[in-house]
């Protein structure tokens, strides 16, 4: 039987003993039917794990005793992708599989043809739902870290905080000279990516103009499109090939 993962963002001593909340019962006592003694790790969305033992279950709460702790290895590339806000509930699908994917941090932004647009009160609704849905995929896929999800941006304010020693790539469908494996080969030292993928009508040639002098390179694909939920996991594993997860065994 696998062991159960419980997302639990403390920072916990071995040795003590913790409630998990009654948001946790549920799953553990009904679904999984544990019991007293019982073993699970919690993963606190920082890199750090931890065993634990079932000490008690009660009709509210279960406690647990924490028997070892440990920081999970750092990763190899650390990975923010820049999502243009799509139609329906793509961006549900893409925030899931990028936490699959390994991403580090998610920045919903919204371009000139961007096609939804979102009330703040709704904006920060979604913001909250996107940040559960990576916190639910971290724990399926065994991530010790869950993507910080960040609030809806413009592309102007995307520009003016895309500031770092990332290598920064915005992916235009019409770019024809620089592929994203020439990129990969040309930067073979960089470990720290900030990739920006636009929404299904893309991007202006002036948004990609101002892109570029905030330091961007302009990426493209070849000559396939993409639907932009398949391009989002399409440029995340194969810079994982390349650079991360997939890279070693």
């Amino acid at each position: 039987m696998t062991i159960p993962r419980i997302y639990f963002p403390e920072n916990v001593v071995k040795g003590e003993r913790y409630k998990l909340g009654g948001q946790n019962l549920h799953y553990l006592k009904s679904v999984l039917r544990m019991r007293d003694g019982d073993r699970l790790f919690l993963f606190d969305g920082e890199g750090f794990e931890s065993e634990a033992l079932i000490r008690a279950l009660t009709a509210r709460d279960v406690t647990v005793e924490i028997v070892k702790k440990e920081r999970v290895a750092d990763k190899a590339v650390r990975i923010t992708l820049f999502q243009g806000l799509p139609k329906a509930n793509k961006m549900d699908f893409i925030v899931r599989k990028a936490t699959e994917l390994g991403v580090d941090t998610i920045v919903p932004f919204t371009s000139a043809r961007t096609i939804p647009r979102i009330s703040p009160e709704m904006a920060v609704l979604r913001t909250s739902r996107w940040q559960k849905i990576a916190t639910e995929a971290a724990r399926q896929c065994g991530s010790p870290s869950v993507p910080k999800i960040k609030e809806i941006h413009s592309f102007a304010e995307l520009m003016e905080r895309s500031e770092g020693e990332a290598l920064k790539l915005i992916f235009w469908e019409e770019e024809a000279e620089m592929g994203l494996k020439q990129v990969l080969q040309d930067k073979g030292h960089v470990r720290e990516f900030s990739i920006v993928i636009g929404p299904e009508g893309g991007f202006l040639k002036e948004e990609i103009a101002k892109a570029m002098t905030y330091g961007f390179i302009s990426v493209g694909l070849g000559r396939q499109i993409l639907k932009v939920e398949t391009a989002a996991l399409a440029i995340l594993s194969i810079i994982q090939y390349e650079r991360g997860i997939f890279g070693n065994a």
